[in-house]
């Protein structure tokens, strides 16, 4: 094939997704290969980027149901800019909103590591729980 059209194999490279992966997409609708002559699947430069973007909704813990909506939307153009904008807000939401809860672990996280490092260098006392020790930072365990 020319160099702006990729078999199935070259597009799982350039996408970094397995065939098994491409062809799950293609049945769930979210990506459409084209067609050459003989009925063999084939992708262009604009699919990789399409899949790219996939990729980075998948990443954000968007479900396949809200991806699915999101192409539906798309598909029918720019009448649902507004749906498809308000969907992308809430994915955005709750992914900054498990960020925190993820930041917020690692800090407690850190703080046993710090506990346990005193606890070995002898800087906290041995009597000194780890519940006692969290209260200086005033976070929650």
């Amino acid at each position: 094939m020319a160099n702006d059209y990729y078999s199935i194999g070259e597009f799982a490279k350039k996408t970094g997704l397995s065939t098994y992966t491409l062809r799950y997409y293609e049945r769930e609708n979210l990506i459409v290969p084209h067609r050459d002559q003989k009925q063999r699947r084939f992708y262009t430069e604009q699919d990789v980027g399409w899949v790219h973007f996939l990729m980075h909704l998948k990443g954000t813990g968007m479900s396949m149901n809200e991806i699915q909506q999101y192409i539906t939307w798309r598909a029918q153009g720019d009448a649902t800019i507004e749906q498809r904008k308000e969907l992308l807000q809430n994915v955005r939401e709750r992914s900054l909103s498990q960020i925190r809860e993820t930041q917020n672990h690692l800090e407690i996280l850190s703080h046993k590591i710090d506990w346990y490092d005193g606890k070995l260098d002898h800087s906290i006392r041995d009597s000194e729980s780890f519940a006692e020790y969290l209260k200086q930072f005033k976070t929650e365990n």
